[in-house]
């Protein structure tokens, strides 16, 4: 049996292009050599060569034309593969898995943003693949619900699976090891740090993060890590673009969102396995899988309840999340995060779709 994955890239990028990794490394683990179909590929990383790549090339048409083409060469290229069962991490319609990451729909009206010719090209491309799909994997209840609702899918063909977080990668450290990456990040001892990591700032929600730091007669700071923000100042800063993300998650005492809509937000995740709790917008896709001791929520575009959620985090501020996997722990088990986190266990679940796809064709 062979398997695909289709996606945007394989490289660096955003988040379901990490997903699409992770798959990758969980499959070599198991022995699965899949077959990848993207637009681009990063031959420097070590999943390139656990793969075997097929690039298919849109650059030079028009941008509005590129997702259709992509998905109309993709039917063919996998077909003369041989791939047996493909799972779509991009708007493909030929996928039996269609991993639901976000909605465009569901974006659509978390924005309030009018629907344009190009929206609904994209939502009719992504209406084929959950039509055409054996299985959907949503990354969360909220897309499960949105699925449901604004695409009409029924439930027996949702199948809810929160996406992987590499354990050991995304851990704690002990109190020196925190004190110094702290000094190396420019924190000072007296501050309350709040790592804001975003490529998308405004549907992230800094400028409202921005409008109640500024008002506060605290010490808080919030560190902006990946694109740079239009503007910094005393309370605003830029640490660039972080690659090594766990240790500015280790070094911050909060890591803090005010998405208007994120489908699940692995910063949430990854932030609480390193020790730090989360100060998030209660919409947040991710709020369900983590434990309330480990998170500050408050409503959605509310000044006055983000103000609130921060003055009782500075209260509590030196309190790391207590009960966050040993340093060094792989393992996918977590106190403060409530589904198995592993990528292996995300991994052999979707085998197990993969499995039972092939054996009722």
């Amino acid at each position: 049996m062979k398997v695909g994955i289709s996606c945007n890239a394989l490289k660096h990028s955003g988040g379901l292009e990490r997903y699409a990794m992770d798959l990758v490394q969980g499959l070599a683990a198991r022995g699965v050599r899949p077959v990848f179909f993207a637009r681009k590929f990063d031959p420097s990383i070590p999943e390139y060569a656990l793969v075997e790549p097929h690039r298919i090339n849109v650059s030079l048409l028009p941008g509005k034309l590129r997702d259709m083409w992509y998905s109309r060469r993709l039917t063919t290229l996998r077909r003369r593969a041989g791939v047996d069962v493909l799972i779509g991490c991009n708007r493909v319609d030929s996928s039996e898995i269609a991993i639901c990451g976000g909605t465009h729909r569901g974006f659509l009206r978390a924005t309030g943003r009018t629907q344009r010719g190009s929206d609904s090209r994209q939502i009719a491309l992504e209406s084929q693949q959950y039509a055409r799909s054996r299985v959907i994997v949503a990354h969360s209840d909220l897309m499960g619900a949105e699925l449901r609702e604004l695409y009409g899918v029924d439930e027996a063909k949702i199948r809810v699976l929160c996406p992987p977080v590499d354990g050991e990668r995304f851990s704690p450290v002990d109190a020196g090891t925190r004190a110094a990456l702290r000094r190396q990040y420019g924190f000072a001892d007296h501050e309350t740090v709040l790592l804001f990591a975003s490529s998308s700032h405004e549907r992230k929600g800094l400028p409202l993060i921005e409008q109640v730091i500024e008002a506060l007669d605290l010490p808080v700071v919030v560190a902006v890590a990946g694109r740079a923000p239009e503007r910094t100042s005393a309370r605003v800063r830029y640490i660039g673009y972080v690659k090594d993300l766990e240790n500015a998650y280790r070094a911050a005492d909060y890591s803090i969102l005010a998405s208007t809509y994120e489908p699940f937000g692995l910063v949430g995740i990854e932030s609480v396995m390193c020790g730090t709790p989360v100060i998030f917008s209660s919409n947040i896709g991710c709020c369900d899988a983590i434990a309330d001791s480990a998170k500050y929520l408050f409503n959605p575009g509310d000044a006055a309840d983000l103000r609130r959620a921060i003055e009782a985090a500075v209260a509590a501020r030196g309190r790391r999340v207590e009960s966050a996997a040993e340093p060094g722990n792989p393992s996918g088990s977590h106190p403060v995060v409530l589904y198995d986190a592993s990528v292996q266990s995300h991994v052999d679940a979707l085998l197990e779709l993969v499995t039972d796809i092939s054996s009722t064709r």
